[in-house]
């Protein structure tokens, strides 16, 4: 997490869209004393969201029977789960002011906290989550479905996966965007991360801020 506060973001409903947006996260347990990590798509359920208005927040994922993580995590390790949004590279010609430096400016969210265990049906009902809600993007194609599968395989599948429940203790984000240079400044940046492929959703999260 950067030390800078003023690049802190703590709400809520912030966060969890963030999620919604990018929920491919980095997850990490410790095995043996070592950092461990694994990478799985995660969705947010509860806190205020469509699937449990009013519930505690949670975040759930599945892994492989075999990855290192999942035996982590049945050993009783806590997890971290990091979500990438947009970033890029800003050069220091962009911001039209003298004795600047590169940096890198992105937005990101961190979940920490203790694990459970799903049980079959919550995995079960995770697994679709998971489709109805990628798949959705998707359209006009029709949403695929764990009833296209034979029994036999989608049987054979579910055993090799574990799912997991993580509840947050620390949930907290980071929007770095140039929030400590004038908004001359924030504004050449914008401007030429806009005209760069890469950098033009992040220029869109900077634009924003500006009043």
């Amino acid at each position: 997490m950067h030390p800078a506060r003023r690049f802190h973001v703590s709400d809520p409903a912030i966060l969890r869209q963030r999620i919604l947006e990018h929920p491919f996260a980095v997850i990490s347990a410790v095995s043996d004393g070592q950092p461990i990590a694994a990478h799985a798509p995660i969705l947010p359920y509860g806190g205020g969201l469509p699937s449990g208005e009013g519930e505690t927040l949670s975040l759930r994922f599945h892994l492989s029977v075999a990855n290192a993580v999942t035996k982590a995590l049945l050993a009783g390790s806590p997890a971290l789960a990091v979500f990438t949004g947009p970033h890029a590279y800003v050069s220091p010609d962009w911001y039209g002011i003298d004795d600047q430096v590169p940096t890198w400016n992105y937005i990101s969210v961190e979940a920490a906290g203790p694990v459970t265990r799903l049980d079959d049906a919550a995995m079960r009902q995770l697994i679709d989550d998971i489709s109805d809600h990628f798949e959705t993007d998707l359209a006009p194609k029709p949403v695929w479905k764990t009833a296209k599968m034979t029994p036999a395989r989608l049987e054979a599948l579910y055993r090799g996966l574990v799912a997991f429940e993580l509840r947050p203790e620390r949930f907290e984000g980071i929007a770095k965007l140039n929030q400590d240079k004038p908004a001359s400044a924030r504004a050449g940046v914008i401007e030429a991360l806009d005209a760069t492929e890469s950098g033009f959703a992040l220029a869109a999260e900077m634009r924003k801020l500006e009043p």
